[in-house]
């Protein structure tokens, strides 16, 4: 196991230990409860789960932790949680679910109805409850917008040492170069990475946030965030984040071919569920046109429900192409793309 590997397994268990849960109500199984276990805060959440129960009459109690950290509990939990519903963010995560198999897979028309088949897993662990896109942000005076039109051109030695990003650590860098090892194989995406690593500005570090505000502050000319982030700055009335914005501007990668990386928040009912029903009508409720609408205008995402459109301050972003390669996919890649980035020399 290399040293990258085991710092990824580590990490788990750290996180675990280091989380701070909060627990709404007492947990037990009930047929007109579903218990959750969430890494989204409650207060992005809990509107909607409150309409969830006036319209079904389903109670819920809610728990909340970071992602990592409530999968260690499912794990140690194991068929004793009382857990009904996991909800997390990014593919890998929900994917790690389906791997330590605390997930049962669930079938629902609705579902299959509600939610674009790329934004879901082909054999029914979880399913998308909203997308991001992962793309660049530059400074146009330091920057010529034609060099940086795809995820690629980032590792062309001809821009220079330009680039901010985070850590390989983490887990949207490790979905975005999964994705990449689909496009074009592991070699050539490690080419890519090393590339990348020759033109960062500095070392990777701080959140996605932190990236685009170094683009604002003439830190870097160059980053890669996730779409809310920038959404949220839209969104604020303080000055210093419309001056970022005023600064900034989003480049939509690649779409002159497949479109710009996609990932998503989501939810899967868990292996231990007592009401297999109630969970599955809870996601189920997630996906409809309502729950869509909020949860894209509240949290800066797109719907995964194609019978939604985007709303809030995303829309001021401009339209693009997304990727549509199926998520289910980077499952095959995710470890290839942390030992990718491992011998790349991204930390």
């Amino acid at each position: 196991m290399t040293s990258r590997l085991l710092v990824v397994k580590l990490r788990l268990t750290a996180l675990f230990l280091a989380g701070c849960f909060l627990l709404s109500g007492v947990m037990t199984a009930n047929a007109a409860e579903v218990n959750i276990y969430s890494s989204r805060q409650e207060h992005l959440i809990k509107h909607l789960l409150d309409d969830f129960t006036a319209e079904t009459g389903i109670r819920y109690n809610l728990l909340t932790g970071d992602g990592p950290g409530l999968l260690e509990r499912l794990r140690r939990e194991g068929r004793n949680s009382p857990a009904d519903v996991l909800i997390t963010v990014d593919v890998a995560n929900l994917v790690a679910a389906k791997n330590a198999e605390v997930l049962q897979p669930i079938q629902s028309s609705v579902l299959e109805e509600n939610i674009l088949p790329q934004y879901r897993d082909d054999e029914g662990f979880w399913y998308g409850l909203s997308a991001r896109a992962r793309i660049i942000y530059y400074d146009p005076e330091r920057v010529d917008r034609d060099k940086i039109t795809t995820y690629e051109s980032l590792a062309d030695p001809e821009l220079g040492q330009l680039v901010c990003v985070r850590s390989s650590s983490n887990v949207y860098n490790i979905s975005l170069t999964a994705s990449l090892i689909a496009h074009h194989g592991e070699e050539q995406t490690e080419q890519w990475v090393r590339g990348l690593v020759g033109n960062f500005a500095r070392t990777p570090q701080d959140n996605d946030t932190a990236q685009i505000r170094a683009v604002a502050a003439g830190e870097c000319g160059v980053s890669i965030a996730n779409s809310y982030y920038f959404g949220r700055l839209l969104a604020s009335d303080a000055p210093a984040d419309q001056d970022v914005t005023s600064r900034v501007q989003v480049m939509w990668p690649n779409q002159e071919d497949r479109g710009a990386h996609m990932n998503v928040s989501g939810a899967g009912v868990t292996a231990s569920s007592r009401n297999v029903d109630a969970a599955t009508k809870l996601i189920e409720f997630l996906s409809k046109e309502h729950a869509q609408e909020i949860y894209a205008r509240v949290n800066h995402e797109f719907p995964v429900n194609p019978n939604v459109q985007p709303s809030g301050p995303v829309v001021e972003m401009g339209s693009f192409k997304a990727d549509e390669l199926e998520l289910s996919v980077i499952q095959n890649y995710t470890m290839d793309a942390v030992r990718v980035m491992d011998r790349g020399g991204w930390r």
